[in-house]
């Protein structure tokens, strides 16, 4: 397998230099989930806003967890 796929899709555990990051990240996207709830008018709109606003958490915390490998 090559270097670079196994490298995408290889299990990286959290650790004590992580879960901080972790969950502060967390809490600045939920804060920002709870605040976009009240301002945004329900819709189509606002659910591709929560959609996009999840894919943005997942790739930070991506980032967190690939981050550690360098």
């Amino acid at each position: 397998m090559a270097e670079h796929i196994a490298d995408r899709f290889r299990f990286r555990p959290a650790t004590s230099a992580t879960v901080p990051v972790f969950e502060e990240v967390r809490a600045l996207f939920t804060n920002l989930a709870e605040e976009l709830d009240e301002l945004l008018p329900a819709g189509r709109e606002k659910a591709v806003a929560f959609t996009e606003l999840e894919t943005a958490h997942f790739w930070a915390n991506a980032a967190i967890a690939r981050g550690s490998d360098q």
